[in-house]
């Protein structure tokens, strides 16, 4: 079978690769803690779970429109209007299955061949995969630990250049959890808004943050017009398996997703479209919750994580991941993420997996028990000897 050229441009997401062979570790017995994947452990919030029963009694069971229901885009259009301060309604929101729709989809829309595409390095996997699947051109933009893993704004002028047609921001961002300055979004909304550029503004961790709620550049004049703003159910509400998430663009932008719905999901599922509603519109006691053991959950694996010879780890602003920099151990990421694994039985991703300017680091997860966290601190620092020895890592 031959396949496609195009098909040898996409990339995969190796959290999943990791958790194979971590599971495949365990059918051998060994015992691993997981921190590669990055989804919350906590179950959805109830009221949620019987708004989707409810709705399976009620008959939502059949297709649904493909932009998605009035009644979650009308909640949707309320709820970013109100966390962003800006003005938006459901005609500019396009309900899919999951964010990735959201990369995908005005990905394929917008680009040409040989566009280029500024995006965060290290950073989540599939904006380059996706970037090369259209062929276009990627243009990774460093982000920097000394800058709280935000980046150069010199530097990111000096990568514009007139063939520049979007520019990806996320904050807080995956997998360092950093989150972009409000004043740098200022400075990046006044370079970008009289050029012909596209931002796709990935959000979805934007309700789980530590301290001042992050900003976002649709609220800086002209900038709506231009953004594609990411955002979904699965971080917020642990819903992770729902497969529910949201854009929020400009109507033309909304008609051209609509047709690549048509085209390859015919629509979200309805039942879960309907818990969706009861996700923006009811009460937040659970997900408050949930954000504020992420919190502890930081702050007790940060600490632990400097206290082991070679690491230094940033206090991350959001989102669930400590990005520790393991450059004092004397080994590659790699190597020593599988190290990890495999001696310690502590699953974390290599750093590299999210880009080239992600070596030196190792993404850890704390979206598992405080208990299993400070275990995982527990087992690393029983194998910090190892550093500066040859390692033959078991395959």
């Amino acid at each position: 079978m031959k396949f496609a050229e195009r098909m040898s441009r996409i990339g995969v997401e190796s959290a999943f690769d990791v958790l194979v062979r971590a599971r495949a570790l365990e059918a051998t017995g060994k015992n691993v803690i997981h921190l590669e994947i990055g989804e919350p452990d906590f179950p959805t919030p109830r009221h949620i779970v019987e708004a989707a029963k409810k709705a399976l009694d009620e008959g939502w069971t059949h297709y649904g429109p493909t932009q998605g229901l009035p009644e979650l885009r009308e909640a949707i259009a309320a709820h970013i209007s109100r966390t962003r301060g800006i003005a938006i309604g459901p005609q500019n929101v396009s309900v899919v299955p999951g964010g990735k729709p959201i990369i995908f989809f005005p990905m394929l829309a917008l680009l040409e061949e040989g566009d280029e595409v500024i995006y965060p390095n290290p950073g989540f996997p599939i904006y380059e995969s996706m970037i090369r699947f259209c062929s276009a051109r990627p243009v990774p933009l460093p982000l920097e630990e000394s800058r709280g893993f935000s980046f150069d704004l010199n530097l990111f002028e000096h990568l514009l250049t007139d063939r520049t047609r979007m520019v990806v921001l996320n904050s807080p961002q995956n997998p360092t959890g950093g989150v972009i300055p409000r004043e740098d979004l200022k400075e990046i909304a006044d370079l970008l808004r009289d050029r012909d550029v596209v931002v796709l503004s990935d959000e979805i961790y934007s309700e789980i943050y530590y301290g001042e709620p992050p900003a976002s550049i649709t609220q800086f004049p002209g900038m709506l017009e231009k953004t594609i703003i990411l955002d979904g159910f699965s971080k917020t509400f642990a819903m992770t398996g729902w497969r529910m998430g949201y854009g929020v663009m400009p109507e033309p932008l909304v008609t051209a997703v609509n047709k690549l719905m048509v085209n390859s999901n015919s629509c979200t599922a309805s039942f879960t479209q309907r818990a969706g509603i009861a996700a923006l519109t009811g009460p937040r006691g659970e997900v408050d919750a949930m954000i504020a053991e992420f919190q502890r959950r930081r702050d007790a694996i940060v600490a632990g994580l400097n206290t082991i010879p070679g690491f230094r780890c940033a206090l991350p602003g959001g989102a669930f991941y400590a990005f520790a920099n393991i450059g004092g151990t004397g080994m590659k990421s790699k190597e020593l993420a599988d190290f990890l694994l495999y001696e310690a039985g502590v699953a974390g991703l290599d750093g590299g997996c999210f880009g080239e300017y992600g070596d030196g680091y190792i993404r850890f997860s704390y979206a598992n028990s405080y208990e299993k966290l400070m275990e995982a601190v527990a087992r690393i620092q029983n194998v910090a000897s190892h550093w500066e020895e040859p390692v033959a890592v078991k395959r």
